[in-house]
């Protein structure tokens, strides 16, 4: 099967979401000399999601990962 336009749209799609992710992520992070910290609270929490099976996350989290999809949707939905 050839990679084609949709893959490439697929692809123009994630580096977005990951440029957006590193965005808030920076946002986030406290800047010092000797570089970025993260602040506890979120390294705890997202170790915890990046733990976390689905279908176990909060109502909420579920909800961040489903706009996520809403990015892409239209895409797939469209070549079924």
């Amino acid at each position: 099967m050839e990679k084609g336009k949709l893959y490439e749209q697929l692809a123009e799609i994630e580096h977005d979401r990951w440029a957006d992710w590193q965005k808030y992520m920076h946002s986030k992070c406290l800047i010092g000399q000797y570089g970025a910290v993260i602040p506890i609270d979120l390294f705890n929490r997202w170790e915890r999601q990046i733990q976390t099976p689905y279908d176990e996350l909060s109502e909420e989290e579920k909800q961040s990962d489903r706009k996520q999809v809403d990015r892409y949707w239209n895409l797939i939905s469209s070549n079924e």
